[in-house]
């Protein structure tokens, strides 16, 4: 089935701004996230909406993509190569494939070093704001106990391969109207190892690795977001002759929750008020991650005004300070009244209470009526 296009899944023109494409992406989180949402299909729409956020929350891969859609995304924009790294050998083997040699011949049993991995962690709400420390485990090749990595069944010997000698290489020779031309290839009969095992290790079956279950120690600093990754440098795959290891990268995502919402460092949270906190003014104690704080409701406040409180956010990552807290109150109409307060509203009404009216007392139709004078 093919990919729907990133803008199509977050609901988005292709001009969006990135804070628009970020609010279309928590929207659709905190909707179809697996542990909030448990109905069939949601999770493949979660992750589908990630994709999208990956992709169009990076100028540069939202530009690839914008060039050449899904093939741009996935490295394979210019040309349909599909990235340097479908060419193994790079562009000394191009040439040699070419132009019949000149390129760098790679020496099979140098160190190299062991591939990075890639750990999803999924942190509450809270856990991202303050931080903790973790332990994870993860699956990772390591160095075969048996052999010690060499492949072969202890007592054995490693032979070099009588074929190429050693250079895990095999050149063929061939005369065109351009002259001789020399191909290099793999050699077949070691896969490039340069060695021949003739009795393999019984653990590893000559491969000198094995997949284990490790378990690694984690720091998770306090204030990271969504979609930020965590470097732990030697904890990835195992070096290949006695290279060093991969780092392994540890991506977060942060659960939704159900009162606050997080724009980087600043925290947002919607107070609801009754009309009667709004028109005479309250004192209302409101929660905060950091606990909860009193905040003092003016008289007259209006639906949709936001209130600051300063430090009340999410720490800086890099430890520059606290974000704020912003509060949006919300004023709810009551929607069952009793006798006595459908009475005291009619009142209310009969003594001038059933205006809508501005900060200088103007009415609507006060208003309406200065406009259309031009006063």
């Amino acid at each position: 089935m093919s990919k729907r296009d990133y803008y199509e899944v977050l609901g988005l023109d292709r001009d969006a701004s990135k804070d628009e494409i970020r609010k279309a992406y928590r929207k659709l989180a905190r909707k179809y996230h697996p542990d909030v949402n448990k109905e069939d299909g949601a999770e493949e729409k979660f992750k589908e909406a990630k994709e999208a956020y990956e992709v169009l929350n990076d100028e540069q891969k939202r530009a690839q993509y914008d060039q050449f859609g899904h093939a741009g995304a996935s490295g394979q924009g210019f040309g349909g190569f599909g990235g340097a790294q479908d060419f193994s050998g790079g562009f000394g083997d191009i040439f040699d494939m070419f132009f019949g040699g000149g390129g760098r011949t790679r020496d099979p049993n140098a160190p190299q070093q062991g591939a990075d991995l890639q750990y999803t962690m999924v942190l509450e709400f809270e856990e991202a704001v303050f931080g903790k420390e973790a332990e994870i485990t993860i699956p990772k090749e390591e160095e075969c106990d048996t052999c010690h990595g060499s492949g072969a069944r202890p007592g054995s010997k490693v032979e070099t391969c009588s074929h190429c000698h050693g250079s895990g290489q095999l050149n063929t020779e061939q005369n065109t109207p351009f002259g001789r031309v020399v191909n290099r290839r793999v050699c077949h009969y070691c896969n490039g190892s340069g060695k021949i095992i003739p009795e393999k290790c019984p653990t590893c079956h000559g491969s000198g690795r094995v997949k284990k279950q490790k378990k690694i120690k984690v720091s998770i600093p306090a204030g990271i977001d969504e979609g930020q990754q965590i470097r732990v440098s030697g904890k990835g795959e195992a070096g290949v002759n006695g290279g060093p290891a991969g780092d392994l990268f540890v991506v977060i995502q942060v659960k939704p929750h159900d009162y606050f919402e997080r724009q980087g460092d600043n925290i947002y949270c919607e107070l609801p008020l009754t009309y009667t906190q709004a028109a005479l003014g309250d004192e209302i104690e409101v929660p905060t991650v950091h606990g909860n704080v009193m905040l003092k409701i003016p008289a007259g406040t209006q639906t949709d005004k936001v209130f600051r409180l300063k430090g009340k956010g999410a720490p800086n990552v890099r430890g520059y300070g606290h974000g704020d807290q912003h509060v949006q109150v919300k004023v709810i109409t009551p929607t069952k009244l009793t006798d006595r307060q459908k009475e005291l509203l009619r009142e209310f009404n009969e003594i001038g209470g059933n205006e809508a009216t501005d900060e200088q007392g103007d009415s609507f139709f006060q208003r309406f009526k200065k406009a259309f004078k031009g006063e």
